[in-house]
């Protein structure tokens, strides 16, 4: 059987030999062997292992697709993480200042989306296997936070409830300061005797919210998230940062970015994880597509005492982007898009008076293109923190300082 040495990982976390063949679960420099189907090793077996290599914390990896990395030393996944940004940059003749990594340590993911199904027996939760749609429980799941595992029962009862013996739910978890705030979608539609029943499942096991296919069932508690001590409370399945250590992070990192400006515009605001930190020291513009997400952030903002003024404008900045007259109001912008970046809003930035911007992206290779239409304008990259709050993935978060 013919041996294959590893040159590097592909962006999935994935190994790379000569030709390109693929082998999951293996590293830089090793030798392996197994069967090849086209271009892809499913099962490598390792002839010579990685000095990197160490063995998985959590008893699922092999079978779970919910991590690619578990196999690899830390230190080589933060190295690895800042190639790839380092990479994405340089296809585009950028530098990567890249000053520091924030890695959230194990079991602090604060939301999560699990798979259930009905069985013969009860009920199956957890996660899809890699490349596979066999669900494999996850007891003990050495990412998520301990309480979210331990509603794993209480997910059970729901499956059960309302699944159809064929179907698949999916089942959000986020925790909150109040509890377990849980979405479920692709369930059953409920008759009007069943709802009773389901809140009554949902008091039993002390649940913050039920959400059930968009409609909330029951709020026992309001599910507070907390920016920067400023409680919100967001919509169900509205996004949020995996772990509280890596909003922290992204939020001092804003912060020292937009430091003594007086009036600041925040784009793709969301909830307020940043337009809220930012009011306590200047007039904010929030700026956002989805309504529900701006009335909660007002609402928090009206709630919470000695903010400066924070005003919100509902706006597809896709479709309809701020333009330089609107943007030079402004001392200094923060922008955190989506994986696809913001092209269009970009470049009215790059053709606006702005001299300060701080921009958080997910996606290096969005960031890259963005970054290149800035500095093309006449706008330096002072630094880069990489935020790893996805331990263990390939997925990868960061904040960039922007200055003209």
């Amino acid at each position: 059987m013919p041996e294959y040495t590893i040159e590097r990982l592909g962006h999935h976390g994935d190994g790379i030999a000569p030709g390109p063949v693929f082998a999951p679960l293996t590293l830089p420099g090793e030798v392996v062997t197994g069967d090849l189907d086209k271009d892809r090793i499913a099962a490598p077996k390792i002839v010579t292992p990685s000095p990197d290599r160490v063995s998985p914390p959590c008893t699922h990896f092999k079978r779970c697709g919910g991590c690619a990395l578990q196999h690899a030393r830390d230190p080589f996944v933060e190295s690895w993480k800042r190639q790839v940004l380092t990479e994405a940059l340089a296809a585009h003749g950028l530098p990567a200042p890249i000053r520091a990594v924030h890695s959230s340590p194990r079991q602090t993911r604060r939301r999560a989306t699990f798979s259930g199904r009905r069985t013969k027996s009860g009920a199956l939760v957890g996660f899809h296997g890699r490349g596979s749609d066999v669900i494999h429980e996850v007891p003990g799941c050495q990412t998520l936070l301990p309480e979210i595992t331990a509603m794993i029962p209480a997910l059970d009862e729901l499956v059960r409830f309302g699944a159809s013996r064929k179907g698949e739910l999916s089942l959000s978890v986020t925790w909150s300061e109040a509890g377990a705030d849980v979405s479920i979608r692709d369930a059953k539609d409920l008759t009007p005797p069943q709802i009773p029943e389901a809140t009554a499942l949902a008091q039993r096991h002390s649940l913050a919210r039920l959400t059930w296919n968009g409609e909330t069932l029951l709020e026992r508690h309001a599910p507070v998230q907390v920016f920067d001590g400023i409680a919100v409370t967001p919509p169900p399945d509205s996004f949020l940062q995996a772990t509280a250590e890596g909003q922290d992070a992204l939020i001092q990192a804003v912060l020292e970015t937009v430091s003594g400006a007086k009036r600041i515009v925040d784009l793709f605001a969301g909830c307020g994880t940043f337009a809220l930190p930012l009011s306590r020291h200047a007039d904010v513009l929030a700026v956002e597509g989805e309504a529900e997400m701006l009335y909660v952030l007002d609402r928090a903002w009206r709630a919470a005492p000695n903010l400066h003024q924070v005003t919100t404008e509902k706006r597809d900045l896709f479709r309809r982007p701020l333009v330089p007259q609107d943007l030079n109001r402004f001392d200094a912008a923060v922008i955190d898009p989506p994986r696809a970046g913001a092209a269009a809003q970009i470049a009215e930035i790059a053709q606006s008076d702005l001299a300060t911007l701080a921009m958080v992206s997910c996606n290096p290779v969005t960031f890259a293109r963005d970054a290149k239409t800035l500095t093309a304008a006449g706008f330096a990259i002072n630094w880069i923190d990489l935020v790893d709050q996805f331990r263990w993935s390939p997925h990868i978060e960061l904040a960039a300082s922007f200055s003209r």
